[in-house]
């Protein structure tokens, strides 16, 4: 084929997606865009090890890049993070956080890639057996790892779009231009079908990376069952369990695909499933991360925040269930990161322009570990007056430092994903001071340099990373963490609640997560400081308290943005003003006022993605996402 007939066919893949990765035919060329040293047919690409080895990777690179602030809807496209124009990354997720998607201008879609992936992955499974200088447990294993990938790759599209199409399989040539054309399946189809695919990568995975000098990153047993237990927690959710929304939601011929009736029965075996893949994981010595650093020796108060910190920052450390090597941190980072030293402030490195917004901040617990309005120690209603610091904070707040009330008596985990105008931020080789009203060191230098809310994203910087005099910034990058061992333990405490109530086994879980941030467990804090002690009690009341814990813990690492859609709650959350503090005032009275920096808008609608007019004209047999 000449080398304009193939670029060619890059750009009609591009354009039509699910129809040309049914051709097996079009897929044997694809390869050529993806691994190099121009393999010229499939049948060569699995004639060696070596080959067969890049196609693996091939499937392996269609992963997302969720570090990534223009790509990943669920960092800047709901309500955690805001910028204004001119934006210091792309505007494509900011477009869909002002409620600008439309189903004629479709922003952040990724219909047709993870289905070109789908199309490689199985092109990968109907060869591998080829490869002649294998041994058989190698095939097995590589095979699994692709299976997971095309479980994955489902799972990405079900999660976006909702029911979508399963690839089982690549079409044959033959196969006619009728045939190719496909439906979306029943979303309990998709469901099952990416846990069978889960459980089949499983028995064939191993249970470590044993060569950790070339291999870390590649999926494993405690993975797979770690994803599946997130996609059965998915499944079992308001959103996909019951949601009369949806009873419209048909295909052509009529066929629902949506089941609008409750099935309890949905929680017993998410709950299971996540039993199954805390065990997987504790088996192999994974745990909640505690700092511990040769030759750096801390208060109790920085040890604990370190510890919160680096569960997400510390490259391959033992909480980590999945990381993403090929994740590049750098640019987040740099985000995220104000202009820490004053020294070098006119370094241009550094932006802190990703900016929590004011509910982030409220959202953290008192340092008795209940909300800020239900503390009955705590004045909430005078949340946004003045306070000073005395000189017992001052590993928190600056001593004899002005900030609003609400930076006061707050949980660690407040101090250490967050930054605020008279915080402390800890680095590894110095204590820097954030002094951000206008004029001060880490306000706006110019248009770009805006932070506009008067938080910054501790939580995403690694404490190891630092501007050079003369070279710039330094980061150490580190892999993302696709899902953590706490992530798991919360899964599995709201599991455990939906299906059966409070219960021993939910509070040891969620009470695992609060003891690593500092905090008593939820039924002691309830009792002794909440308005509402018996809060934890009730399934709703309970319910609550899992959904702000995971919030909490998980914040700032795109988990909100798909569980406020899982719980049916984007409705609510997303309809909310985004407020911040005054930051272009200098004086304090001033500048800690709130103040609305817009107004988002969130229909039924914006809970799945819409398809491309293209896809639905190409394929007859495809249904615009609900409400589009």
């Amino acid at each position: 084929m000449k080398h304009t007939n193939t670029l060619n066919i890059r750009r009609y893949l591009q354009w039509c997606g699910l129809c040309i990765l049914l051709l097996s035919a079009a897929s044997c060329k694809k390869f050529l865009d993806v691994v190099p040293d121009n393999v010229a047919t499939i049948d060569n690409a699995f004639t060696m090890r070596a080959e067969a080895e890049k196609y693996l990777f091939t499937c392996y690179s269609y992963l997302p890049n969720s570090a990534d602030l223009s790509t990943n809807p669920a960092l800047v496209a709901g309500d955690e993070f805001w910028m204004v124009r001119p934006y210091s990354t792309s505007e494509t997720p900011w477009q869909v956080a002002q409620g600008f998607q439309s189903a004629n201008n479709v922003y952040m879609s990724n219909w047709g890639w993870y289905y070109r992936a789908l199309r490689d992955c199985n092109i990968f499974l109907e060869n591998i057996h080829k490869v002649v200088d294998m041994r058989q447990s190698e095939v097995n294993r590589w095979s699994a790892e692709v299976i997971f990938l095309k479980a994955y790759y489902h799972w990405l599209l079900l999660r976006q779009y909702g029911p979508v199409p399963v690839i089982r399989y690549n079409l044959p040539i033959s196969s006619t231009a009728e045939e190719t054309k496909v439906p979306r399946e029943h979303v309990d189809t998709v469901f099952s079908y990416i846990s069978h695919l889960l459980d089949t990568a499983a028995a064939g995975l191993p249970e470590i990376i044993a060569d950790r000098s070339t291999e870390l990153g590649r999926i494993t047993k405690p993975i797979a069952l770690a994803i599946k237990a997130r996609v059965l927690v998915t499944a079992a959710s308001p959103l996909y369990n019951g949601n009369t929304d949806y009873t419209a939601f048909k295909n052509p011929d009529g066929a629902p695909l949506f089941n609008t009736a409750y099935d309890a029965n949905k929680w017993k075996v998410a709950a299971d499933a996540c039993k199954a893949a805390i065990d997987a994981c504790e088996s192999t010595d994974m745990l909640l991360y505690t700092f511990s650093q040769l030759g750096v020796t801390l208060s109790d108060t920085l040890t604990r925040q370190m510890s919160i910190r680096n569960s997400t920052c510390e490259q391959w450390n033992p909480e980590i269930i999945w990381a993403n090597p090929s994740v590049s941190t750098y640019e987040i980072q740099r985000q995220a990161m104000p202009r820490l030293d004053p020294a070098r402030i006119g370094n241009e490195s550094v932006l802190g322009s990703l900016a929590p917004t004011m509910k982030i901040a409220e959202q953290f617990y008192t340092d008795k570990g209940v909300p800020m309005s239900e503390d009955k120690t705590f004045d909430y209603a005078g949340r946004m007056k003045l306070r000073t610091a005395v000189k017992a904070e001052g590993e928190l707040i600056q001593e004899g430092y002005t900030t609003a009330a609400m930076h006061f008596n707050r949980e660690p985990r407040f101090y250490a994903d967050l930054a605020f105008d008279g915080a402390i931020w800890m680095m590894q080789k110095k204590m820097f001071h954030i002094e951000s009203k206008a004029g001060q060191w880490q306000t706006r230098k110019n248009i770009y340099d805006n932070n506009v809310t008067g938080y910054f994203a501790k939580k995403l910087v690694n404490w190891k990373s630092e501007i050079l005099e003369g070279q710039g910034l330094f980061v150490e990058t580190h892999p993302w963490p696709e899902m953590r061992l706490a992530d798991l333990y919360l899964l599995y405490a709201e599991a455990l609640n939906e299906s059966a109530g409070p219960q021993p086994a939910a509070f040891t879980y969620i009470d695992k997560v609060r003891a690593r941030a500092g905090l008593q467990g939820v039924q002691a804090a309830w009792t002794a400081y909440s308005r509402q002690p018996g809060k934890y009690q009730t399934k709703e009341g309970f319910r609550q308290i899992i959904q702000q814990e995971r919030l909490i813990e998980l914040a700032m690492e795109g988990a909100r943005f798909w569980d406020l859609r899982r719980w049916k709650k984007s409705m609510e959350e997303l309809n909310k003003p985004v407020t911040g503090w005054d930051v272009d005032q200098s004086d304090p009275i001033f500048y800690y006022r709130v103040r609305t920096l817009y107004r988002q808008t969130f229909q039924t609608r914006n809970y799945l993605w819409p398809l491309e007019n293209w896809d639905l004209l190409n394929n007859p047999k495809l249904v615009q996402g609900f409400g589009w």
